[in-house]
Order: structure tokens, then sequence, then C-alpha cells
């Protein structure tokens, strides 16, 4: 009888062959995140304090810093898809070396396709696209993401902070040409500024002072603590 009860229970257990994992979606809410978060609560350069020189360099005018901004989002895309894809491959002692040469690659694709296509921008920014290879978030995102998550995710994290990294560099270029020259994009907003039209025909006159460094900085330290007016818990505690 034991015996008879034994073979029912094995008849009745079910048999699992394999158990498929359900895959997370492409834009999952954690995916989703990846975009959003380095747009505020993690910027670059409000929090973490990264990519500030550039930030102060080539904010005088919107045209260089929407092409920078392009251009920093294409190499950090590129550079994360390659380091994730070659993670389990590259020895670690070597990593920064292989980090630095898929960087460096990228940086010059780009660069050659600015002077190709958009050459008095290029002669703009000049050294600074150049310097995308040292550039902190860069290498920052490889370090920290790209080497211990698969492709789309490090896609999507490249994109989120060179996205992050872009809002602030066009806003402060943004204020920085409008106030300084009174244009966007060399466009006259506020009239001829030499045959006194428009508000200059009211008195106004351009702030010089925005055209400096100086006043990059101050723009994005107002950013900043506009940030953390709006956002409490990024306010750090004494």
């Amino acid at each position: 009888m034991t015996e008879k009860k034994k073979n029912t229970e094995k008849e009745k257990e079910p048999i699992v062959l394999f158990v498929a994992e359900e895959k997370e979606p492409l834009f999952s809410k954690k995916n989703r995140r990846l975009l959003s978060d380095p747009l505020d609560d993690n910027n670059p350069i409000t929090v973490q304090v990264l990519g500030i020189c550039s930030a102060l360099a080539i904010t005088v005018q919107l045209e260089p810093a929407v092409v920078m901004a392009i251009s920093v989002m294409a190499v950090m895309a590129a550079s994360n898809v390659i380091i994730s894809l070659l993670r389990n491959l590259v020895p670690n002692r070597i990593r920064i070396i292989v980090q630095l040469v898929v960087i460096a690659a990228m940086v010059i694709l780009v660069d050659q396709i600015l002077k190709a296509y958009a050459y008095d921008v290029s002669k703009q920014l000049s050294i600074f696209i150049g310097l995308i290879i040292t550039n902190c978030i860069v290498m920052g995102r490889l370090e920290a993401f790209a080497l211990g998550n698969g492709p789309w995710k490090s896609f999507l994290d490249g994109v989120g902070n060179a996205a992050g990294y872009g809002v602030i560099l066009i806003a402060v270029a943004f204020f920085r040409e409008l106030f300084g020259s009174g244009k966007l994009y060399g466009i006259e907003i506020f009239g001829d500024a030499t045959n006194k039209t428009g508000l200059y025909a009211l008195g106004y006159e351009n702030n010089g002072l925005m055209l400096l460094s100086p006043m990059a900085l101050i723009t994005v330290g107002i950013i900043i603590w506009v940030q953390r007016a709006r956002n409490r818990k990024l306010i750090e505690k004494q």
C-alpha cells in the first residue's frame, strides 16, 4: 500500500522542464529613471559638480553649447555601450586604458564629423571637443555603471547623464548670450544695438559681464540655488 501511495504521489507531482524568466521591459520604471534622474536629482553639473570647465568656457553663445551637448551625448552613449559589451573581456588592471582608448576613438569620430559638416562651430569649440576624453562625467559613468550593467541600461545611462549635462550647458548659454549680447543663435532679440532699435531705443544696454567666465560660474550657482530651493532633499546636512 505504501509503495502504491508513493507511486501515485510521484505521478501527481508536476514536471517542470524550464522556467522562463520574465524579461524587464525596455522602458520600465527603473530604466526610465536612468534617463530622468540626471535631469534633476542626480545632475552631473549641479549635484555631482562634474564637467564645470566646459560649462564656463563654451557657454558664451547658444550654438556651441548645443553642439557640445550633442557631441557629449554621442560619445557617452557609444562609449557606454562598447565598454558594457567588453566588460567581461577586459582585464581589471587595464580597464582604465581601454576606457580611454574607446572614448578617444569616439571623440575623434565626432571631431571629424564636426569639421566636415559644422566647421565654424568646430573652430569655436577648438580644444574642448578633444577634452571630452578627460571629462569626469564620461569616465565616471564608464567606471561606475557601464562596467557592471548590460548594453541597454548603459546606453540609457549615457544618454541620461549627457542630457543632464547638456540641459545645464544650454541654460547657461541661453542667459549669457541673451543678456550679454541681446541675441540667441545670432538672431537679435532685443533689437539692433547699433541703430538703437527695440529695447535699445528705451535705453537698454547689454550686460558685458555676462560674456565673462565668472558670470558662467555665477549662473551655474544660481541654477544650483533654485534647484535646491525646489528640491530640499538635495541640501547637504551639516
